[in-house]
């Protein structure tokens, strides 16, 4: 379709931006609908306060939505659909284990800071020296820059 390898992968590059910070938002939502279905499943077994008087019930239901991206990943990235799309999907696992770090550590941002930067790395690494597709790579510096920069600005997820 498009001729010039340049701007074909230009475009690829800037789709697979917005395609995945699409995905991205809908994974917020995807969260948002788990975590609503697991608290409506658990109410009627559970004390009434349970939010506010078990304090490791809000990270568990996180860490179990983060092993659902996981087990999702796995699927995804087993399957035969296009380089284009798992870059795409890429987005959301490791927007999730980034995030994930920055609220189990929010109180330390320099470890914030290390791990995610040994995460992206490791990823990169990974990629580079296994010669997978450079929009593997695109996708973990995409979504590395973004929180970087909304971390850096005080946005808040």
């Amino acid at each position: 379709m498009i001729k010039n390898p340049i701007l074909k992968n230009v475009l690829t590059a800037l789709l697979v931006a917005v395609l995945g910070f699409i995905l991205l938002n809908l994974t917020f939502v995807f969260d948002a609908l788990y975590q609503g279905l697991v608290r409506a499943i658990i109410r009627p077994f559970s004390p009434e306060d349970i939010e506010m008087s078990v304090k490791w019930y809000p990270p568990l239901l996180h860490w179990s939505f983060v092993v659902v991206i996981g087990i999702i990943s796995w699927f995804v990235f087993k399957s035969k659909i296009s380089t284009f799309w798992k870059a795409v999907y890429l987005c959301v696992p490791v927007a999730v284990v980034m995030a994930t770090i920055g609220l189990s550590l929010a109180d330390w941002p320099i470890v914030v800071y290390a791990l995610s930067v040994l995460f992206s790395g490791s990823f990169l690494y990974y990629f580079i020296t296994n010669k997978k597709p450079w929009l593997y790579s695109f996708s973990v510096i995409f979504v590395s820059l973004a929180l970087l920069l909304m971390m850096l600005t005080g946005v808040e997820i």
